[in-house]
């Protein structure tokens, strides 16, 4: 019997730690389940990004054995292939406090000093002194005030993320510690926040510069706002060796950091008009004396309703609104001339420009119908005609995969089109592009407000997680298409 004691106190030795691990495990499940089971409600954005991308990392790391110390490490990766510590590593960057707080800092200095189209100096500046700090390297100008970056091999794939840098000439309404020192102008579309983020996103690939596969191109625009921008930067080469390209805005349409897009139509076209109808002028107590241009433009204003209602296509939608009629103020005199103008949009260039033609065709038909002469002025020399966004379905996709990926499924939705309009669609039509939106609802700060209204505010926020998006789109295109 005694033979056996030492074989016995050897069987203890060995299960001692077996069922005291098991033990301090059954123990800590208890209380996760405790904690996670009295708050079923994320209190913020980063707290609900951060339980999906555990989450995600639990499950993938079901059938792979690993120390109980990998868990405190940066998740490590090459990303040949993405998976969820790729997702884990971007967002870790971007979250980092200092990063947040610079980013935040840096759309602040944006928005106290807002510049309108072809005038954005300051902002430009300020965006290549960040892109000197980073080692980046960049082209300027471009467009007059634009800035050209790249990150990467310097060879193929390349792919862009594109950021508008203008303000609009509108007064702030918001108090706060940042509001706009400019009279009159203010970034009430949340192009400061664009350029945030766009440079943010500069800051994540430029340190996992080492598992790009290509290069990324970034774009800094001016005038998106007015004068067609985009149309410029193309003309001076932004898009060289560009196979796809990509761009974010802000939407108070969703919470903060729901990403929103579709495949397709997702902006409208637009265009503008004005004509002038020429008549003789004439007391008016006499009108036979007078050739009444009144008569004329009024037949054409209501000719014009006909276009979309018995012309079109019900399915397509389009849109031509008549915005202005002026024909003098002098009660008792018929005019010589009275100008209309007005807008008119659609989702697919065949019905933009067939609108652009019978919009014409009708003020000069109309016009010739009572006596009178007519001129149309479309702006195309002032670079006014935005055609429709479409986005291409493959770079939907990728777009739609990499905010599911990063964020969560809950956080992608497919939103609806809407007739305004971007200057982005220039991109589109010239190479494969997908343009989408983030959220930055958020009621109990006061973001409600539409752009161009002088009560436009953002969630900040959103800023990194932009800034992840950004940097992950461009990487995981490199990654398939290198």
């Amino acid at each position: 019997m005694n033979s056996l004691k030492p074989y016995v106190l050897f069987l203890i030795l060995i299960l001692i730690p077996f069922f005291s691990n098991s033990f301090f495990v059954f123990v800590n499940s208890i209380t996760s389940f405790s904690s996670s089971s009295s708050d079923n409600e994320y209190t913020t954005f980063f707290d609900a990004i951060t339980s999906f991308n555990s989450k995600s990392s639990l499950n993938a790391g079901k059938n792979k054995t690993s120390s109980s110390s990998s868990s405190s490490r940066a998740p490590s990766s090459s990303c040949k292939v993405w998976d969820v510590t790729c997702s884990e590593a971007v967002l870790g960057l971007s979250r980092n406090p200092e990063n947040v707080e610079w980013i935040k800092g840096l759309r602040r200095k944006i928005h106290e000093n807002p510049e309108l189209a072809f005038e954005e100096y300051e902002t430009s500046k300020l965006v290549r002194a960040e892109l000197d700090r980073m080692e980046i390297e960049y082209r300027y100008p471009l467009a007059k005030t634009g800035i050209r970056a790249w990150i990467g091999t310097g060879g193929p794939p390349f792919v862009a993320l594109r950021a508008d840098m203008d303000a609009l000439p509108i007064q702030e309404a918001v108090e706060w510690e940042h509001k706009s020192k400019v009279s009159g102008k203010m970034h009430a579309c949340g192009h400061d926040a664009h350029v945030a983020m766009l440079v943010g996103g500069a800051k994540i690939l430029k340190n996992r510069e080492h598992l790009l596969k290509g290069t990324v191109i970034l774009i800094f625009q001016p005038a998106e706002e007015a004068g067609n921008g985009a149309k410029r930067m193309i003309e001076d080469g932004a898009l060289e060796n560009v196979e796809a390209i990509f761009a974010v805005h802000v939407s108070h349409e969703h919470a903060t950091g729901i990403i929103g897009s579709r495949p397709g139509p997702l902006l409208a076209g637009c265009g503008f008009f004005r004509a002038v109808i020429s008549g003789r002028k004439g007391l008016a107590g006499n009108p036979h004396h007078s050739v009444d241009p009144i008569l004329a433009a009024s037949a054409a204003v209501i000719s014009l309703q006909g276009i979309v209602s018995r012309e079109s296509n019900p399915l397509d939608s389009q849109v031509v609104s008549v915005t202005s009629f002026n024909g003098g103020n002098n009660l008792d005199m018929i005019p010589e001339t009275v100008v209309i103008g007005g807008t008119f949009r659609a989702f697919c260039n065949t019905s933009f420009y067939n609108l652009l033609q019978r919009i014409e065709e009708v003020i000069l038909e109309q016009a010739s119908v009572f006596r009178c002469s007519a001129t149309v002025d479309f702006f195309e020399k002032e670079s006014t005609i935005y055609p429709p966004t479409v986005n291409d379905d493959r770079m939907y996709e990728h777009v739609k995969k990499v905010a599911t990926d990063l964020l969560g499924p809950p956080n992608f939705r497919v939103v609806p089109p809407m007739m305004g309009a971007e200057d982005f669609s220039f991109y589109s039509e010239m190479v494969p592009a997908a343009f989408y939106y983030i959220g930055v609802r958020n009621e109990t700060l006061g973001s409600i407000h539409i752009g161009h209204s002088p009560y436009f505010m953002i969630d900040e926020d959103v800023l990194p997680f932009g800034a992840a998006v950004h940097a992950s789109i461009a990487e995981r295109y490199l990654i398939e298409h290198g």
